[in-house]
């Protein structure tokens, strides 16, 4: 295979700083030497990054970027995004958005989500704004952000438990109205977060894809021009010219010439809209019946003081399987020592009553927070150890 200059493993700081690798970055998509972006502020997954994507070897030819899964589900996976996929990915959203503008960074840009607001900003001409992460997300920080920001249009990509927290500020949801565009990605966004940000008059578009695939893909269940999604096995597979030819540090089958068998279940709907249901590796398998975690979630999610949730399964010796749902309280009190209160249990239960039986939680635990990965996804193997602890009584 013909090889290009080695790939550089580019540490991505927090904050205004990552301004200072945008010539770097354009050089990649020029088709210079490829970078392997990493987190500075993470030596650990830094290493890990540079140690299995083998930094220092020669890439393939035409590769710019090497994005890697946050390997909630396991080692992280190096995407080989060429200057063609990242080319297509960026004109695919503009078009969809209503043409290029300037963008606001506030997810960290060695993921994929960051690291396209990046990237999109070279190829419209425009200088991101970065949001202050210090301390974390801040919403109250957010106004003043959004209010530096000038160009024909204005964009932002945030994760889900950040619009969350954004529509709790009032100053920070009104600066979001002003936007043209809030993607809203990385993982499934509560329909009550959905609706009460569409209320606000935030323009909020839900994204589907991963780093396989440059970024979203599907905006609003809707594929963008160029991609092909079906459903093979319950499988959703994604195809376009944005995604990658393959991975860097394996060699799968579900990866290859620009088509992406993914690990999420799915269905499009008879409007060819497309639904995604969920992991495949989450399922739940109780009495003999798979339940999607999604479907379960957005239930408990209406529960009236319920302001978030996440779902797994634990053992359970007659149904293989029984669901268990870590509730994040509305009022933080009410998850002092990691045990749900009768009132929000009947709540919760009540709002369940539509799942089928073997659906409904029979293990609930609180929490203050869901724990998340970096990226800002919820980190699944960590709710999945603490709802198996509260169901061994721990």
């Amino acid at each position: 295979m013909e090889s290009t200059a080695p790939l550089e493993a580019l540490p991505m700081p927090r904050g205004a700083a990552v301004l200072d690798l945008l010539p770097r970055l354009e050089r990649a998509l020029a088709g210079g030497a490829p970078v392997l972006p990493v987190p500075a502020a993470d030596p650990h997954r830094a290493a890990l990054l540079r140690r299995t994507q083998r930094a220092g070897a020669p890439a393939p030819a035409d590769v710019a970027v090497v994005a890697c899964t946050s390997g909630s589900t396991g080692a992280p996976k190096g995407a080989l995004l060429g200057c063609a996929n990242l080319a297509a990915s960026a004109e695919a959203t503009h078009a969809r958005l209503g043409g290029p503008g300037r963008w606001l960074l506030a997810t960290p840009a060695d993921h994929v989500a960051g690291l396209q607001v990046l990237l999109r900003s070279i190829r419209a001409g425009y200088a991101p704004a970065v949001l202050d992460p210090a301390g974390g997300f801040d919403p109250t920080r957010l106004a003043a952000a959004i209010r530096s920001m000038a160009g024909p249009r204005r964009y932002l990509s945030l994760v889900p438990l950040q619009l969350a927290a954004a529509l709790a500020e009032p100053a920070a949801a009104a600066a979001l109205a002003e936007l043209d565009a809030v993607l809203v990605g990385g993982q499934a966004t509560d329909p009550a977060v959905l609706a009460a940000a569409r209320t606000a008059g935030i323009p909020a578009v839900t994204t589907y894809g991963s780093s396989e695939t440059c970024g979203g893909v599907v905006y609003d269940g809707r594929p963008l021009a160029g991609v092909r999604v079906t459903v093979e096995e319950g499988r959703l597979t994604l195809a376009g010219p944005m995604v990658a030819r393959g991975y860097r540090n394996l060699d799968s089958p579900d990866l290859r010439g620009g088509v992406f068998r993914t690990a999420d279940a799915g269905e499009i709907g008879a409007d060819g809209a497309v639904r995604v249901l969920g992991r495949v590796d989450d399922m739940i398998l109780s009495g003999g019946l798979k339940h999607h975690p999604r479907a379960i979630e957005e239930a408990i999610a209406a529960a009236e003081g319920v302001a978030a949730v996440a779902v797994a399964g634990v053992p359970d010796a007659r149904l293989g399987q029984a669901v268990a749902a870590l509730v994040v309280p509305a009022d933080p009190a009410r998850a002092a020592g990691g045990r749900v209160d009768p009132a929000l249990a009947a709540s919760i239960a009540a709002a369940a009553a539509r799942l089928g039986r073997h659906a409904r939680p029979r293990v609930l635990a609180a929490a203050a927070a869901l724990p998340t990965l970096a990226s800002g996804k919820v980190d699944r193997r960590a709710v999945a150890r603490l709802l198996a602890a509260a169901a061994d009584g721990g």
